[in-house]
């Protein structure tokens, strides 16, 4: 069967169509931001059972490309790319860990992790930019200027960036706030061979710099203002559902900074529902930073207003953004699906990433912002206790070594560092580490 997909104003300007081959990010009329809109006719050929019958036929296959948890879903992601144009590392069908020993510290009986971040680059961004770069992959072998692939980021982004472009062999080029994201993430982009430009400003800096670039000359932006990006993106709540064999959580919680994830997780939900492979919706809670929190702001007024605000210094740096791009994305996300925002502070958001990690896990900051949420909707009642929660977990701890070990050694300054477990020094002497030992484990 024949399956089609463009680009829409997100606003609903009317005419504005465009093709997913054009290489345009905001709407001719308006000036909005675009979606990429299926032909949910065509899409309806297939019934639920039969649609749900394909994606979990592909589960683990070796036939290209639908090995890939994002292309195992072709169909509904972009379904116009040449399968010769794919760029994957069998990205995605990432574990959902039943956190039962974390869950019931908090009285829960049903919580989960996605850990997005056991995959290629170790960051959920491999999602979206599988189908980015595949899309202009799929341009560029049709004539096609695009010379090279650009991003401002904090981080994973240029690491996805990076690596699909390697692969592809189109050169990458990314922009980095300067001494604000770790060493392992600063290093995946140089290894993998892009361009790297430190910029002494923060992320919303680097966004606007690389937006006055591109449209001087053809490279092509990876930011999540593009929407092709959140194709991919929308593939984790699919996934989410298809591991409980087709059963909708009851709530899903994710990290909020750019904030394309909210809309791109509400935007796979609402996919399975209308062509009737879910009967509801979970509710989602998008999870902010308090030093970088303006859609927090904006919900604790109704969505009545919203306001940029300059993002103070946080550890979970990924979102470390105050003028998100897919801010009016999200809040129609999170209208929809009965969505609740929440925040946490640094030192909530380290001591919870620190005490989910006693319990098995290996927490990013990131991660730490939404299981700090999530205790604090335990907390006070929101979630209930056999309520069927997910946490996605958007990057891997291991590109946070040095600040997970700065917490356990307690020099992170201005935290107490509540879950701390530093090393104990000790002289190799057999008694004294015996006399450590059974006053520890208490023998």
């Amino acid at each position: 069967m024949s399956f089609k997909a463009r680009y829409e104003c997100f606003n609903g300007c009317p005419g504005a169509v465009y093709p997913l081959d054009e290489v345009i990010y905001r709407c001719r009329e308006c000036g909005g931001l675009l979606d990429v809109v299926h032909d949910m006719d065509g899409l309806r050929g297939h019934d639920a059972a039969t649609w749900k019958s394909i994606f979990d036929g592909r589960r683990g296959t070796t036939t290209w490309p639908y090995g890939s948890g994002v292309w195992s879903k072709k169909e509904w992601v972009l379904p116009g790319v040449d399968a010769e144009a794919i760029v994957s590392m069998c990205e995605g069908n990432t574990n959902l860990f039943w956190a039962e020993r974390f869950g019931r510290e908090l009285g829960m009986s049903d919580l989960w992790v996605k850990l997005c971040g056991n995959t290629h680059t170790g960051s959920f961004k491999d999602l979206g930019m599988t189908a980015l770069v595949s899309q202009v992959n799929h341009m560029r072998r049709r004539g096609v200027n695009i010379p090279a692939v650009g991003c401002a980021s904090t981080g994973d982004t240029s690491a996805a960036l990076a690596a699909y472009c390697a692969a592809a062999d189109i050169p990458a080029v990314v922009f980095l706030p300067a001494d604000r994201i770790s060493l392992a993430q600063l290093v995946q982009p140089l290894a993998n061979g892009a361009l790297v430009l430190s910029l002494d400003t923060d992320f919303d800096g680097c966004m606007k710099l690389i937006q006055d670039v591109v449209s001087r000359i053809p490279i092509y932006l990876a930011n999540s203002m593009n929407s092709l990006r959140l194709e991919g993106q929308k593939t984790v709540a699919i996934e989410i559902v298809q591991q409980f064999d087709w059963e909708v959580p009851d709530w899903v919680i994710v990290p909020g900074g750019n904030l394309g994830n909210v809309y791109a997780l509400g935007k796979g939900f609402l996919m399975m529902r209308e062509l009737g492979l879910t009967r509801r919706l979970p509710r989602i809670v998008c999870a902010q930073a308090h030093n970088a929190n303006p859609l927090y702001r904006a919900y604790r007024d109704g969505f009545a207003t919203y306001a940029p605000m300059q993002a103070e210094q946080t550890l979970a740096s990924a979102i470390q953004i105050g003028d998100p791009v897919s801010i009016h994305r999200a809040i129609r996300s999170l209208q929809a699906h009965d969505g609740v925002v929440e925040e946490a502070t640094e030192d909530e958001l380290m001591d919870a990433s620190a005490r989910a990690d006693r319990t098995g896990m290996f927490c990013c900051p990131h991660t730490g912002v939404a299981l700090a949420a999530l205790i604090k909707l335990r907390a006070n009642g929101t979630i209930g206790p056999k309520e069927r929660t997910v946490v996605v977990s958007t990057a891997h701890g291991l590109k946070f070594a040095d600040t997970k070990s700065a917490y356990h050694a307690g020099t992170l300054e201005g935290l107490a560092c509540n879950q701390a477990n530093p090393p104990v020094a000790m002289p190799p002497d057999a008694d004294r580490v015996l006399d450590l030992l059974q006053e520890r484990l208490k023998l």
